[in-house]
């Protein structure tokens, strides 16, 4: 058996630990870009007809979907996804990612019309958790404890993989279609509190973010490319390139900029990066218990509210730049909710996330918060470009508020982050400077 566990780690090579004070590696961001078209997928999946049914089944795989995230980050916090033979299995995972997007759209299809694609679903999840298993397995191989802690957490991935594989090949068993949807909303639905349960019994011990940078960093780009992904479901959603262009379509289009630039400033001018700090401050089990509640968890809603209101901005964009459509004619279904609704969801997790953070809740989100409420009905009445008007004029005004207010709390911060940095730079020129001494050293003429 020892020969054998031998041959299995000579196979797979050493693996490369990350650093205490790493950053995010080049291939992660190179893998993420699958994530950008699961994203793209569960919008277009779910504009097709909006129903709250559609709206439940979208949500529903973004969970499933961020949860399979949230384990890749993982693992990328005990090693280097693009050095050494790492890449070869994350680009397995990448394939089996992809195909599992390319699924998505089926999952929650007519019963009667096969189980291919909820089986696809369910096989590519198996290979995408199973690459992931293995390599982390093999990273924390020598370590009892962390491999304890794994075997903590088998069951979950187990017994997800058998509900997901259930939710594709029981319902079309089923002759009544209602309670085979039923069946299989009700196993998706047990998945996702089965994944996010396991994370929150399955405690602190045994786990460490060794390095807050990697993991804050990992997460915010994740954020970044979920509002850019906005930007694009709108623009291609809306028909905006398939009409010749118009004022009202290029106002709806700089308006749809705006809101989504006030969201990211929401984030990343001020909470972002003292959260960034409070992480690197904690040690032990707080950090990763910080890193779990803050990040894992109360990112979702933040993604989960990019999705809607992306998907009620491209509803009204499109009225927008429809020629046939007056200008003055309100928007209608359920775009205003949507679009207010979704932004109200992506403030509220931030909330969460500071408080978990930071131990504060900002009176200026509660306040935009209660206007974006307010704005449901308001906006319901309003034609379609007002409508995005004044959601505009909310989140701008919220971030104008803010700097105001919180003026000197601001500056104090970013010369911190901005000493910080330059320390960094400094330390990283310096330790560089020896290449060149040291090709010195050795041709004894400056290279």
């Amino acid at each position: 058996m020892g020969s054998g566990r031998w041959r299995w780690h000579r196979w797979l090579g050493p693996a490369i630990s990350v650093a205490p004070g790493a950053r995010v590696d080049r291939f992660e961001v190179f893998f993420d870009l699958v994530f950008v078209f699961s994203f793209f997928i569960i919008t277009r999946a779910t504009a097709v007809q909006i129903t709250g049914t559609a709206l439940l089944h979208g949500m529903l795989v973004l969970a499933v979907l961020w949860w399979t995230w949230v384990v890749h980050s993982v693992v990328a916090t005990r090693v280097r996804l693009g050095q050494g033979f790492v890449p070869v299995l994350m680009v397995v995972g990448m394939a089996a990612l992809f195909c599992f997007a390319l699924a998505l759209p089926q999952a929650f299809g007519d019963p009667r019309a096969g189980a291919a694609g909820p089986v696809v679903v369910a096989v590519t999840y198996v290979v995408i958790r199973a690459v992931h298993f293995i390599l982390y397995l093999h990273v924390v191989w020598s370590s009892p404890i962390e491999r304890r802690q794994m075997t903590r957490f088998a069951p979950e991935m187990v017994f997800s993989t058998l509900l997901l594989l259930g939710a594709g090949l029981i319902p079309p068993r089923i002759d009544d279609l209602g309670m085979a949807a039923m069946v299989r909303d009700g196993l998706w639905v047990a998945v996702v509190l089965l994944q996010y349960a396991a994370g929150i019994l399955g405690g602190t011990w045994g786990w460490g973010v060794t390095s807050a940078e990697h993991w804050t960093e990992r997460y915010e780009l994740i954020l970044i490319i979920a509002l850019g992904e906005s930007v694009i479901s709108v623009g291609v959603g809306s028909n905006l390139l398939g009409q010749p262009p118009t004022w009202p379509a290029v106002a709806a289009a700089a308006l749809g900029i705006f809101f989504t630039a006030a969201l990211w400033w929401a984030h990343y001018d001020v909470i972002g990066p003292a959260a960034r700090i409070a992480l690197h401050a904690a040690e032990g089990h707080a950090r990763v218990a910080m890193a779990r509640d803050a990040y894992a968890y109360f990112y979702l809603p933040m993604i989960a509210g990019i999705i809607l209101f992306a998907l009620g901005a491209e509803g009204i964009v499109h009225e927008i730049a429809d020629p046939s459509v007056p200008l003055r004619v309100p928007a209608h279904g359920p775009s205003v909710p949507l679009l207010f609704g979704g932004v109200i969801c992506y403030l509220c997790g931030n909330m969460l996330f500071q408080w978990r953070t930071l131990g504060t809740v900002s009176w200026t989100r509660v306040g935009a918060v209660l206007l974006l409420a307010l704005g449901i009905p308001v906006g319901s009445h309003l034609p379609g470009l007002a409508t995005l008007t004044l959601l505009t004029v909310i989140c701008v005004g919220l971030v104008m508020v803010e700097v105001v207010t919180m003026e000197e709390g601001r500056r104090a911060l970013h010369e911190l982050v901005f000493e910080e940095k330059t320390t960094h730079e400094a330390h990283e020129a310096a330790w560089r400077a020896r290449w060149k001494e040291r090709g010195t050293d050795e041709t004894g003429t400056s290279t």
